[in-house]
C-alpha cells in the first residue's frame, strides 16, 4: 500500500521558458508571488521531502529546497529531471518520486492522497490524466524504472507515451480536478491568471 508519507516529491523547474520569453518559470511572478512559492504551499503540507530541478537560477531555488540538475544536458524535457531525481542519491528517501511543474498554481490540497489511492501493486508509473489527455508532469515514477529510463533518454527518445509503454503504467483519475492541470506558459496567461484570482 502507497501512502502520502511514502513519496519524495520533486518540483520540475528545469526547462527553457521558451513561451515565458526564455525566463526562468518558476521565479516568474504572479501577484508578487513567485511562482515556485504557489508550489511549494500545496505540497508542504502533504511531504516532508521536496527537491527541486532547476538547471540554471540555482542560487535562488536553493532559497526553497535542495536543488538537483539534469544529467542529460541536452533539453530532454520533463523526462531529463524526472531522471535526474530518480537517479540523484541525495534525494533516496523512499521508492517512490512525485513530480509537479514549477507553473502550476491550482495544485489541490490532496493531490498525493489522489495518486495513492490509484496505487497497485506492480505499478511502475502512476500518471494523472484530466479525462481526456494524460497530464504526464503530473505523476509518479518507482525507481526501479531508472535504469530504462536512462536507457531510453540514451537513445534520444523524448516521447513520454512511448516510455509508459515501455513499463506499467496506470491512468490517475482528475475528471473532477481539471483546473489542477492550469499552467502558466505564457506572459499572456500570466497575466489573465493573475485578473481571473483579483475578480
Amino acid at each position: 500500500m502507497l501512502t502520502p508519507d511514502k513519496i519524495d516529491w520533486v518540483i520540475l523547474a528545469g526547462g527553457q521558458g521558451s513561451r515565458m520569453g526564455g525566463v526562468d518559470k518558476g521565479l516568474v511572478k504572479l501577484n508578487d508571488k513567485p511562482l515556485i512559492e504557489y508550489v511549494l504551499a500545496a505540497l508542504q503540507p502533504q511531504t516532508d521531502s521536496i527537491t527541486i530541478n532547476a538547471n540554471r537560477s540555482h542560487k535562488q531555488y536553493q532559497q526553497y529546497a535542495p536543488v538537483i540538475s539534469d544529467t542529460f544536458t541536452q533539453f530532454p524535457g520533463p523526462l531529463g529531471g524526472i531522471h535526474a531525481a530518480l537517479t540523484h542519491t541525495d534525494t533516496k528517501q523512499h521508492d517512490w518520486v512525485g513530480f509537479v511543474p514549477c507553473d502550476s498554481p491550482n495544485i489541490p490540497s490532496n493531490l498525493a492522497q489522489i495518486f495513492c489511492q490509484a496505487w497497485q501493486a506492480d505499478a511502475d508509473i502512476l500518471v494523472a490524466h484530466d479525462g481526456d489527455f494524460y497530464q504526464p508532469v503530473f505523476t509518479l515514477y518507482h525507481r526501479r524504472v531508472a535504469d530504462k529510463l536512462h536507457d531510453f533518454l540514451a537513445r534520444d527518445e523524448r516521447k513520454i507515451i512511448a516510455f509508459y509503454d515501455q513499463c506499467h503504467t496506470y491512468r490517475v483519475d482528475f475528471s473532477d480536478l481539471k483546473q489542477t492541470f492550469i499552467n502558466l506558459n505564457t506572459p499572456e496567461q500570466l497575466a489573465d491568471f493573475a485578473q481571473h484570482l483579483k475578480e
